[in-house]
């Protein structure tokens, strides 16, 4: 998003035999906001995202962030901005630090952050598509009433049995995890779905406090108008496979239009998404964005992997802390070109770049220590640590979050 081309560096010493760790990025969808989430990133660098999406949509979206009352912040197109932004700040925060996946997904609204994450999508047009998405699904759910509940504790093909018994209108939207499927439909047809699914086996059925029936065909009219919406975005080829809600397959292509056309009225193919990862190499799964709603899914669907949220600048350190190689054994990390005890110093704006006279390789540094100036704009280490090298050098005009230098903290 932010992330300029300056090069990365690998710390594996060549000569050592390297174990693959594969880094997933998966993001939130509806559902994952809370009102203040943006409050814990106001004093992060990665907080001017926000200035820049409310110039996009004309918007004061900091008060989005911070200052909206739940019933207000839980309306389909806040909740659905919001969390995308939040997410986007997020993804923002751990790319500073070095950390890149080798795959993304997003689960529903969140497979649009997953393509900004992979390149497919910039950063203003996919504010700009999920503004339009979100008020379209809003204007669907006026049209026609729809309602969602979630089953627990029952197969995928008994839960679709359920659903078919039923002479009215009702479907699987979403495959959340083993044992956790969503159905939508008719508000009359879920309540019978619902008690069907009971008597097959389901432990719990709970009705959710949604205003539609998404991820169903009840969301025509949404799909209808955001079609033209996604047909005049720039979708480009992706910088890394992104695996898509329609049928859980990995893409990296422009065949992105018509799965996001697809995409509203297709059931949201979670669990398949991650057994395919999970098939294809994935070790590490970090959900970034409000909530840890598919850290859960993962933890439970994917044995013998990582899982783990970042929402707050707090959890910055603990993934780092998660990605470090054990002590004595140095591991390979596909997506990953940071170890925990490694920082980066990013440039606070754009500008030309005056490093400081004693900057040198082995120097000792501290929090606050100014690396150089970006214009007039002081480059300072938040961190201690020991200089490794300067990534950018004497009179090089810099863009915003690219890297300055190398660090080394213990």
């Amino acid at each position: 998003m932010t992330a300029s081309g300056s090069e990365h560096y690998r710390t594996v010493p060549p000569a050592k035999a390297a174990t693959a760790t594969m880094i997933v990025f998966t993001f939130p969808g509806q559902g994952s906001q809370k009102p203040g989430m943006g409050d814990a990133w106001r004093d992060h660098p990665s907080w001017e995202l926000v200035a820049e999406a409310s110039s996009v949509l004309g918007r004061d979206l900091e008060h989005l962030l911070l200052h909206t009352e739940a019933e207000e912040l839980t309306r389909t197109d806040n909740a659905q901005l919001s969390t995308f932004l939040t997410s986007l700040i997020v993804l923002d925060a751990v790319e500073r630090l070095g950390v890149e996946p080798a795959a993304a997904a997003g689960h529903s609204l969140g497979e649009y952050t997953a393509l900004v994450a992979s390149g497919a999508l910039a950063f203003d047009e996919g504010l700009t598509l999920v503004a339009e998405r979100g008020a379209a699904m809003l204007e669907a759910t006026t049209a026609r009433i729809g309602t969602m509940a979630a089953v627990l504790g029952l197969d995928d093909d008994d839960v679709e049995a359920a659903c078919a018994r039923v002479d009215g209108d009702v479907w699987v939207a979403n495959y959340n995890a083993p044992g956790q499927v969503v159905i939508a439909g008719d508000p009359d047809a879920v309540s019978r779905a619902s008690e069907i699914a009971k008597e097959l086996g389901a432990k719990k059925v709970m009705s959710m406090a949604v205003s539609g029936a998404f991820h169903t065909p009840f969301m025509a009219p949404a799909r209808d108008r955001l079609r033209s919406a996604i047909g005049t975005a720039d979708l480009r080829d992706a910088d890394l496979p992104v695996y898509a809600n329609v049928d859980a397959r990995a893409h990296v292509g422009t065949e992105w239009t018509d799965l996001l056309n697809a995409q509203l009225c297709s059931p949201v193919r979670w669990r398949q998404i991650l057994h395919n990862l999970g098939d294809n190499g994935a070790t590490v799964f970090v959900e970034l964005g409000p909530g840890n709603v598919l850290t859960g899914m993962a933890k439970r669907t994917v044995t013998g992997t990582t899982t783990l949220s970042v929402s707050t600048p707090d959890d910055l350190d603990k993934l780092l802390t998660a990605l470090a190689s054990p002590s004595e054994s140095v591991a390979v990390h596909e997506g990953e070109h940071l170890f925990a005890t490694e920082r980066m110093v990013v440039s606070p704006a754009a500008g030309v770049f005056t490093p400081a006279a004693e900057l040198a390789p082995g120097f000792e540094l501290t929090p606050g220590t100014v690396l150089g100036m970006v214009g007039d704009h002081e480059v300072r280490s938040p961190f201690a640590g020991i200089l490794v090298g300067v990534l950018a050098v004497d009179g090089e005009r810099v863009t915003t979050s690219q890297p300055i230098a190398w660090l080394r903290t213990a």
